[in-house]
């Protein structure tokens, strides 16, 4: 067997996030760090992040949101013209 030195890895990370994380990793019987050590094993063996991740819709983007709920209000005041929806042709 190989033993192998230790080594401290910090993130910060939101309270209530970790205290969250502790409480379901202690009700499936881990610790905080044997769940890190888990997560690192799987990534340095399958090569990649063990779960997807991507980006969400950017038309629910907070601030593209503020935008059309504003050009909204705007054309409910009559402060704005409305226009026809343009189908592409292409798809």
């Amino acid at each position: 067997m190989i033993i192998r030195a230790l080594s401290t890895l910090t993130a910060c990370v939101d309270e209530h996030d970790k205290a969250d994380f502790d409480l379901f990793c202690s009700s499936v019987g881990l610790t905080s760090s044997a769940a890190i050590n888990i997560y690192i094993k799987t990534v340095l063996r399958e090569r990649r992040i063990p779960f997807e991740i991507k980006q969400e819709d950017p038309f629910f983007d907070p601030v593209n949101q503020a935008y059309f709920l504003k050009s909204v209000k705007k054309l409910r005041e009559g402060k704005g013209t409305a226009h026809e929806l343009i189908e592409d042709d292409d798809e």
